[in-house]
């Protein structure tokens, strides 16, 4: 028995640790577009609006957002590692195609691909990992996907300024790259057991003589009342957050260039920066303290700084102090921001039964409001200037802060039961097999 629950907390990290990679290869697969737009705009002579098209369509917005769509109820009615072993491989083939992309056509191929396994994976990845994390460390298991989502973007830029010099070859070596990483995290992948949770949560639907259809979790979301103020607390915290931060995600450059640094490499080192600081902040500021202290503080705390963060690249006179103080100061939010308490408050607040589809529901229209505003926000950028965006900015970021500072819901130390019975008064679906403490 002692040497059961000694490896217990092993295995489970290691399945963490694999499943997060989702998170690696979706802020991956952005940035490298990022980094890489203004010269794929250059090599097939698009304009920004076009821009703009590529970029929405993307796994940053609306090519995730279809992903999430599909990817959310599958994973309920056919299983978590259904969905984690098979989105690797429609990335895969997406990856191979913007590599090798020969114009426009096959470049969008590859980047709606892309995004629409992302969109699949990531909703995936968020429920196993809280499903199979011990209930007194779940904050620091969704953490891990959190982390990974920060290294991918730390590693992208790196890599960015490493193959500067190679121009365009150097971004497809950066998405072939995305190729290799995937590859190998869906060949680790293809050992992890299912979600216990969710096998328990089939046998007794089963035993019972339900026979889940696609839309099965989607239709039990919506037809409970309670659902629908959790899905609108989550879309305030992390739908208006992500809308900015998915600009800053693909846009950034121009974004750095509109608040006078235009060298490239300098901007992309800014962004080593922003995403090292936000891995440390997942690191020692989410993962060690989300299981400890009360998470509205927490959460304030992120939300706040990255306002402060924008307000002074925005409005500050431009130079070196505004620019460190926003990479340090949104980098630091990020990893104890909305998108580390989304994957985790997701996880906490919906049953298991259509737990995975919420995430679905809630992932895709956080990406379809980024993807609105990719549409017009190279246009925007150029006419308005960035003085001009800032007041959308700061809104969207003001009102998630307050959103989520508000509603916090006090779930940190209790297990997935335990919340759902208290939120809903009862259980769903008996779980045979997980132990119900009331």
């Amino acid at each position: 028995m002692s040497t059961t629950r000694r490896r217990r907390p092993l295995s489970a990290w290691k399945a963490t640790i694999a499943v997060a990679m989702s998170n690696y290869i979706e802020a991956g697969a952005i940035i490298a577009l990022a980094t890489s737009l203004t010269l794929w705009q250059e090599a097939f002579g698009f304009d920004d609006g076009v821009v703009g098209i590529v970029a929405a369509l993307s796994a940053n917005a609306f090519g995730a957002a279809i992903g999430a769509a599909i990817g959310g109820p599958l994973c309920d009615r056919l299983g978590r590692k259904f969905i984690y072993t098979y989105d690797l491989i429609v990335f895969m083939v997406g990856a191979l195609a913007v590599t090798f992309a020969p114009n426009l056509a096959v470049l969008l191929v590859g980047v709606i691909l892309m995004g629409i396994a992302v969109g699949a994976g990531v909703p995936a990845s968020w429920t196993y990992i809280a499903e199979e994390a011990p209930n007194e460390h779940r904050a620091a298991h969704v953490g891990t996907a959190q982390l990974a989502w920060s290294i991918g973007p730390a590693a992208g830029f790196l890599l960015a300024v490493i193959v500067g010099p190679l121009g365009l070859l150097g971004s497809r070596l950066i998405f072939f790259h995305l190729f290799v990483i995937a590859a190998v995290t869906w060949w680790v992948r293809r050992g992890l057991p299912e979600s216990r949770r969710w096998k328990s949560e089939r046998e007794a639907a089963l035993g019972a003589g339900e026979r889940p259809s696609f839309f099965s979790g989607i239709a039990g979301l919506l037809k409970e009342p309670k659902n629908w103020g959790a899905l609108a607390f989550l879309i305030g915290v992390y739908g208006l957050w992500n809308t900015v931060a998915g600009q800053a995600g693909i846009f950034q450059p121009r974004v750095y260039d509109a608040a006078g640094l235009h060298d490239p490499m300098q901007q992309n080192l800014l962004q080593v920066l922003v995403w090292t600081l936000t891995a440390a902040a997942t690191f020692f500021g989410f993962m060690r303290y989300g299981d400890r202290v009360r998470r509205k503080w927490l959460y304030l705390g992120g939300a706040a700084l990255g306002v402060v963060a924008w307000a002074v690249l925005i409005y500050a006179p431009p130079g070196l102090f505004s620019l460190l103080f926003f990479a340090v100061a949104w980098g630091i939010s990020a990893g104890i921001g909305a998108q580390a308490f989304y994957g985790l408050w997701t996880a906490e607040l919906f049953a298991t039964r259509y737990r995975a589809s919420a995430q679905g529901v809630l992932f895709m229209l956080a990406r379809v409001m980024v993807g609105l505003l990719s549409l017009v926000f190279p246009v925007l950028l150029s006419g308005l200037g960035l003085g001009g965006l800032g007041v959308i900015i700061l809104g969207l970021l003001v009102a998630a802060l307050l959103i989520g500072t508000i509603w916090a819901p006090k779930t940190e130390g209790k297990s997935l039961e335990d919340i759902e019975f208290e939120r809903y008064g009862r259980h769903v679906t008996t779980a045979a097999g997980i132990p119900v403490k009331r």
